[in-house]
């Protein structure tokens, strides 16, 4: 069976989760949830992946040491402040840990902490501390208050679940993930928490986790900037019942099949949501030579400050996306490469063997003012493809990195 389904409850959906969300005080809007919670009504197995900045929160610094035995019970985690070079960060950090484990009976190395926000401003663990009682009180099927709780410059909530069988059993993974600005990742990105009840080994969780991330999260730009908070996590707690994956194999292929499904609707919310952002830009390079090539030039491409302008205005200027590819390192012949836009409106081809063709300027005018835009690269060169994700340039996200601490 390869049957993976949309489902509702976020990452509540899977069996023995709970979430909630609440607003303890650290934003400074009191109608913005600022505290979220996840919680295994059993321990789980546990994995992680973290941003490469050298600069990262202490949060990370404490949450990978909580996982270094591949388990977890809960995840707990602040929006407002990005708890970053503070010289309390990792005590706060750790206060926020045992505080939480005593509310809920666990201990405190069982609890993954995440902080994001402004980076390098005092955090105070009282409003930790004052919010934690009411959260766990409020924990229940409320994916939705965690998803807002983790907010900064986003404008929409981001969850997804999904069921797929395994050994005869239903399983079900879902997932909630934060992010708009200062993503381009290179490990992680943003803050992505993905629970699924699935039983399945801490080995072969990390394994599924970090072989994903290259496909999806990894093809995920929005302004060039990597975060020093990213960080993507996964609870298993094992209430499906199914057998234990505990090696490579048909399951593990459904469960990395599934796992992706929830990875890549996540990206492309992350993308659409972009600060500032009108459209979500994909862009789908096929005949590459390898799939490191294809991935290098798909990367290029919606990374483009010039491409990603010319999308803002509706502009089929694909002269754009030849330079991005050009000054990629990837090592392609550009004699032979072509270039479409393509959205609901339609599909226009403007580039043929590196060169310029005649096309419908309006026809392009209107595909290109869709919210969704597809650019397509087509390499002629082998059968490897990939596909990124991105989004426009606007005036927008000048706006919002220009008075971000206010």
């Amino acid at each position: 069976m390869t049957d993976i389904n949309i489902i509702d409850g976020g990452v509540c959906a899977a069996k023995g989760f709970s979430a909630s969300g609440v607003h303890c005080g650290i934003r400074k809007n009191r109608s913005k949830r600022d505290l979220a919670l996840i919680f295994s009504a059993v321990p789980a197995n546990a994995a992680a992946v973290y941003t490469t900045n050298l600069v990262k929160g202490a949060p990370l610094t404490v949450t990978r040491q909580h996982l270094a035995d591949g388990r977890a019970q809960a995840v707990i985690c602040n929006s407002g402040n990005a708890n970053t070079c503070n010289a309390n960060g990792v005590e706060i950090a750790e206060q926020t840990c045992g505080l939480l484990g005593q509310a809920l009976g666990i201990s405190a190395n069982d609890v993954v902490v995440a902080s994001t926000g402004v980076i390098g401003q005092p955090l105070d663990i009282t409003p930790i501390q004052a919010g934690i009682p009411a959260l766990v009180q409020g924990l229940g099927p409320h994916s939705e208050q965690a998803a807002e709780g983790i907010m900064t410059t986003d404008t929409r909530k981001k969850e997804i679940a999904v069921s797929f069988h395994i050994g005869g059993k239903e399983c079900r993974i879902g997932g909630i993930a934060k992010g708009s600005g200062m993503i381009h990742p290179n490990m992680a990105t943003m803050l992505v928490f993905i629970t699924t009840d699935c039983a399945i080994s801490p080995a072969m969780l990390q394994k599924a986790l970090s072989s994903d991330i290259a496909g999806s999260f990894h093809m995920v730009s929005v302004d060039g900037d990597t975060s020093t908070n990213d960080m993507v996590t996964v609870l298993a707690n094992g209430m499906a019942g199914n057998p234990e994956i505990t090696a490579e194999g048909v399951d593990f292929d459904r469960f990395m099949k599934a796992l992706n499904t929830v990875t890549v609707h996540l990206c492309r919310c992350i993308a659409a949501d972009g600060e500032g952002a009108t459209k979500l830009l994909e862009c789908r390079v096929s005949g590459a030579p390898d799939l490191a090539t294809a991935r290098v030039v798909a990367k290029s491409v919606i990374c483009s400050s010039l491409t990603k302008a010319a999308m803002f205005g509706a502009d089929a200027n694909w002269g754009r996306v030849l330079c991005a590819i050009g000054y990629s390192g990837a090592d392609v012949d550009v004699g032979r490469i072509d270039v479409a836009f393509r959205s609901a409106k339609g599909t226009v081809a403007v580039c043929r063997g590196g060169s310029g063709i005649e096309f419908s300027e309006a026809q392009a005018k209107e595909i290109l003012l869709e919210s969704e835009i597809e650019i397509l690269v087509e390499l002629h060169a082998g059968s490897a493809a990939s596909t990124a994700w991105g989004c426009d340039l606007t005036y927008d996200y000048v706006k919002i990195n220009g008075d971000y601490r206010t």
